[in-house]
């Protein structure tokens, strides 16, 4: 009985794992634009690629429908930007004059996953 309760552990770490980390979620290859709405639910952000200008300001809507603590905050990897979400509602970010690259956008944990392109 212990060890049908250890594999079914194991297979639920390694769905897990999976999930948050190793799935490729297949999406469209996104245009440029100047404000957008990102939904975060269900352990992802959608869309989860997002491309911009060089130069200009973006403005992120996140409509938090997930309550999850893990979804409470995202963080923006090299711009040194960050916004707390508040369950329900949605919160507006303003990123003004970006640089070009390619930057993350993750929840605290890094389960939540996303890509900032800017061009």
């Amino acid at each position: 009985m212990n060890i049908l309760v250890n594999l079914a552990g194991l297979m639920l770490m390694a769905l897990v794992v999976w999930w948050f980390w190793l799935s490729q979620r297949k999406t469209a290859a996104p245009s440029a634009t100047h404000e957008t709405t990102i939904i975060v639910e269900d352990g992802v952000y959608t869309p989860a690629s997002i491309r911009a200008n060089a130069g200009e300001s973006l403005t992120l809507h996140f409509e938090r429908r997930d309550p999850s603590p893990c979804a409470e905050q995202v963080i923006f990897q090299g711009l040194d930007t960050s916004e707390f979400l508040e369950t329900g509602k949605t919160t507006t970010l303003t990123l003004n004059n970006l640089p070009a690259g390619t930057y993350r956008f993750t929840c605290q944990m890094q389960m939540y996953q996303g890509t900032l392109i800017v061009d």
